[in-house]
């Protein structure tokens, strides 16, 4: 059997210096000194052969050869990474902490009559809920930073998930509002005259507002309750999802609108488990229980 050539840690050090823009960007990240990673990376290129950095003006850019070669080295880093992972959870005993994403439309009792079930079982395990809005609940996901994620459709690319429930939102405003007066179903002309009331993205690399969104005058928030608190107000239109807001509609608090060529909006949620070589006995249990509440 041949020896490699170069380490792990080298390849590491490599992508350090790329991701985070230059030598003394990557030693500060690492806590290691400057010297040591240009020694590692010239080792590496003096032991492969090949150029994978050249040096212009006082900053090092990736040859042809060293992006092919990168790009790989991610996938066999980020597989050696999670190999390691998995021998830890081999090992690994029930979790003290468990942290659950939320897509805000997904109603809260449900996740509730779950954690109920599982409390008396928990063995002390402390749960965090993260409340999260469309690309945050998927950047979440894709930095593994939580163990249970509930997400809209469609999940994010590489990831499996299992569906639980759709939702209807129902498109309302206060009973005062002109909008209300309004016997025929309303056209978008109509509606853009309002104003609009969206929920914010949670998503810090990119954000999307929920809901139609040709209205100029618009107010976003960054809840239903604080939508529904303008509402209350006699501001606004709002899309809400119909389990939030059918009391209150029954009770006259809030007027359902007709909008003429979109009766309804619906998303389906579903459970994600973002790492499932590094899930633990507790995460399995509570995802069962959520599971079993749809």
């Amino acid at each position: 059997m041949s020896q490699s050539k170069s380490t792990l840690e080298q390849w590491r050090i490599l992508q350090a210096v790329v991701d985070y823009g230059g030598y003394a960007q990557a030693a500060d990240k690492l806590n290691k000194s400057q010297s040591s990673l240009n020694h590692a990376v010239a080792k590496l290129q003096t032991q492969l052969g090949v150029a994978l950095l050249e040096v212009r003006g006082r900053k090092a850019y990736l040859t042809k050869t060293g992006e092919v070669l990168l790009r790989r080295s991610r996938h066999i880093t980020r597989s050696v990474t999670e190999l390691e992972q998995l021998a830890k959870n081999l090992e690994k005993g029930w979790e003290p902490t468990l942290v659950i994403a939320r897509e805000i439309i997904y109603p809260m009792d449900k996740l509730v009559d779950a954690l109920s079930e599982f409390e008396p079982l928990s063995r002390g395990t402390r749960i965090t809920i993260l409340d999260s809005v469309i690309t945050g609940t998927h950047e979440l996901i894709e930095a593994e930073k939580v163990d249970i994620a509930i997400v809209g459709s469609p999940t994010p690319k590489g990831f499996l998930g299992e569906p639980l429930t759709e939702i209807e939102f129902t498109l309302v405003c206060p009973p005062s509002h002109p909008l209300a007066q309004l016997t025929a179903p309303i056209d978008d002309r109509t509606l853009a005259e309002h104003l609009q009331i969206v929920i914010k993205d949670t998503g810090q690399l990119s954000q999307i507002d929920i809901g139609w969104l040709k209205a100029e005058r618009r107010w976003t928030v960054a809840n239903f309750h604080e939508a529904l608190s303008i509402l209350h107000k006699g501001l606004g239109f709002c899309w809400i999802p119909t389990h939030l807001v059918f009391p209150l509609i029954e009770q006259g608090k809030l007027h359902q609108l007709t909008l003429n060529g979109s009766s309804h909006r619906r998303v389906v949620l579903s459970l994600t488990v973002p790492n499932r070589d590094n899930q633990g006995p507790a995460s399995k249990l509570l995802e069962q229980l959520i599971l079993a509440q749809h």
